[in-house]
């Protein structure tokens, strides 16, 4: 009896051994498979920002530098300019219903047009944007590359996107459907004491593109954060996949 009873406490020992290594072993293993994770330094996630941000600003150009790249699209559609709002509401007052139509049909040209033009000056604010932390911007949720890059270099962009806007308006003619508008709302107020209204054009159209080509690159860094699809180049595929990880 009692040798039996030691058999079933030796076979006992050895199970529990055998258990206690495979748990070892795979601690040990899990580890490994941690440890083996390639590790992201702050050089190689700026670098995945930017990449991500060149990769918006390239597709977003090709979706709104295309005849009705902004006019179809309510999102960033460009509006009769909000500070000639008196003026739309006389026109239409007066049944220039058609002339206010190409009026904004043209703004919106003018925008495509101008878009055209936007990729090197982007992709250079881009490359030029002084990032110290990659990892608050990283881990900052949707838009944060995208809105760190809007206050980064929206005052460069501006200057350096004007002349193109000032180029594209001259090119689809927009004063000319403009002028016929703004100029039979300025004789009214001439007679009526009102205040004349002449916004500058080139500015607003400036802003509203610049805008506009933001919320497409915020739209497509989103998609870089969330669709595996999206991450194009390995760079992307690691820094943006470690957020899942």
């Amino acid at each position: 009896m009692v040798k039996y009873f030691l058999l079933i406490f030796i076979l006992f020992g050895l199970l529990s051994c055998e258990v206690l290594n495979e748990t070892l072993n795979s601690v040990t293993l899990n580890q490994s498979e941690v440890s083996s994770k390639p590790s992201l330094s702050n050089e190689e996630v700026i670098s995945g920002l930017r990449e991500a941000l060149n990769v918006g600003i390239k597709n977003s150009v090709a979706l709104t530098s295309v005849t009705d790249g902004f006019l179809k699209n309510n999102e960033i559609r460009l509006p009769f300019p909000p500070s000639a709002q008196k003026v739309k509401d006389k026109a239409l007052e007066w049944k220039l219903n058609a002339q206010v139509e190409k009026f904004e049909t043209t703004l919106n040209r003018a925008a495509e047009e101008a878009a055209k033009e936007a990729l090197p000056i982007f992709i250079d604010a881009i490359k030029n944007m002084s990032v110290q932390d990659g990892f608050v911007i990283l881990k900052g949720g949707d838009g944060a590359a995208t809105k760190f890059l809007k206050e980064q270099t929206t005052t460069q962009l501006v200057t350096a996107f004007s002349p193109k806007v000032k180029s594209a308006t001259s090119k689809v003619e927009l004063t000319k459907y403009w002028s016929p508008i703004i100029t039979k709302y300025n004789g009214a107020m001439t007679l009526t004491g009102g205040e004349k209204i002449d916004p500058d054009l080139d500015a607003y159209i400036t802003q509203k593109a610049i805008d506009g080509l933001f919320y497409m690159v915020e739209k497509e860094e989103n998609k870089i954060r969330k669709d595996p699809v999206a991450r194009v180049t390995d760079l992307l595929i690691k820094v943006f996949g470690s957020l899942t990880n």
